[in-house]
């Protein structure tokens, strides 16, 4: 299966990228078949080295530096030859090979050559890199300069056959080395460009999942936000109305009640119909949540104690202002849920120079209980990201307290000591 999946992704990937077709027929054939063109290189090097040295061994010289000649250097040529099928995984080892035949060569009866020099050194630039080529031939052709100097001193050559072997080392090794360092600087500028393309392609599908990923929880927090209250006063109201005898009462909880369930089917059927809606794109902004004194005015029609105390100046960035809108919706919730019992519920909003803060404290919610939800991790995300931080915690004499501190710049780096909500007293 992973090998089923890997090959479907690097099909997708290859279509992705779309690369067009290699020109030429020829050269589209000698990269499907690189054995093939091994092959044939090689035995058009091996005729072309064979041939010249063949009439070598019939030479009347019977000197033992003749007799050695003609005994080693078709079995010479004919290795080195052979290793050019090495030539693309291990580029050094012909090219090696291709400077012991040269050096042979200056043991010949008369000036020759071979091709091997040529394909050495375009092999070393395209496969290794353009600095071995460098380095390789000129160490090479040094080493062979040398070698014929010393031998020519020493009477060993004649000054025709040692200027014909470094001539020839020299021409051959140079042509190939420059066709092999601009085909292999091609070759690997292209292979970069392509090995750039993916990793674009991986970065664009990172990317999106994280957009997708930071679009879904923005989404469940919504809806968190939406149900969890809309449905805690709904409750309220429904149990409120069945345990009352004054038919007025009743009538107005159940009115209540009705109205809180079209708001909050109003605020799903705008998401909802965002999320069908596939001409339009998805809104970067949040739905605009309910205001402090609406969510207060929504609890005390349920019955609750809640009371709304605001300071300061109430102009506030989008961003900060639905997150205070979230949070006292929240709070007001969460207080509702676990503290029904309780005789007050204060909500207060203190708008300061530089920041703004939300508390939430009622008297009827325990300290030992807590359970693991999913609202004030929601909140601690929006606090988080306008830089701010919050705590739900009980504070001295018996209350519980949600407790938010958020800049009214709004800036969206994380705060720099935040302080998490411990899981055990989530309470939503």
């Amino acid at each position: 299966m992973t090998r089923i999946r890997s090959r479907s992704a690097s099909l997708r990937e290859e279509e992705e990228l779309r690369l067009p077709r290699p020109p030429g027929v020829l050269r589209r054939f000698w990269a499907r078949h690189p054995v093939v063109a091994d092959v044939l290189i090689t035995l058009l090097c091996l005729a072309l080295s064979l041939l010249p040295a063949a009439p070598f061994s019939q030479t009347g010289d019977a000197s033992p530096l003749r007799v050695v000649f003609a005994a080693i250097a078709p079995i010479a040529i004919i290795a080195a030859c052979v290793t050019l099928m090495w030539r693309r995984q291990a580029p050094l080892v012909p090219f090696v090979a291709s400077f012991g035949v040269e050096a042979l060569l200056l043991f010949a009866p008369q000036p020759a050559g071979t091709p091997l020099m040529f394909v050495t050194c375009y092999s070393l630039a395209v496969y290794r890199s353009t600095r071995t080529a460098w380095i390789g031939f000129g160490t090479a052709l040094a080493a062979l300069t040398s070698l014929s100097g010393l031998m020519l001193l020493a009477g060993g050559v004649t000054f025709r056959i040692a200027i014909n072997t470094v001539a020839t080392a020299l021409v051959l090794g140079l042509i190939g080395t420059l066709i092999g360092v601009n085909v292999g600087g091609r070759k690997r500028y292209i292979a970069a460009v392509i090995d750039r393309s993916r990793q674009l392609l991986v970065e664009r599908d990172q990317q999106a999942q994280l957009a997708a990923a930071a679009e879904r929880a923005r989404i469940a927090r919504e809806m968190h936000d939406i149900v969890s209250h809309s449905l805690t006063v709904i409750v309220a109201l429904s149990e409120g109305a069945a345990a009352t005898s004054d038919r007025a009462q009743a009538a107005a909880a159940s009115t209540a009640t009705a109205e809180t369930a079209r708001s909050a089917l109003t605020e799903m059927r705008s998401m909802l119909g965002v999320l069908r809606d596939a001409e339009s794109p998805l809104p970067l902004a949040p739905m605009a949540p309910a205001e402090p004194h609406e969510t207060v005015a929504t609890a005390q029609r349920a019955g609750f104690p809640v009371t709304l105390s605001v300071s300061g100046s109430a102009e506030l960035p989008p961003a900060v202002a639905h997150a205070v809108g979230r949070i006292v919706q929240e709070g007001v919730t969460n207080a509702m849920r676990h503290a029904p019992a309780a005789t007050a519920i204060a909500v207060r909003v203190a708008h300061g120079a530089d920041d703004v803060t939300v508390e939430i404290a009622n008297d009827g919610a325990s300290g030992t209980k807590g359970t693991s939800g999913y609202g004030l991790r929601g909140l601690s995300e929006r606090a988080a990201h306008v830089g701010g931080r919050i705590v739900s915690a009980p504070v001295p004499g018996g209350r519980w307290m949600l407790h938010a501190v958020l800049p009214r710049s709004g800036s969206d780096s994380l705060p720099t000591d935040p302080s998490p909500v411990p899981a055990s007293k989530e309470r939503s």
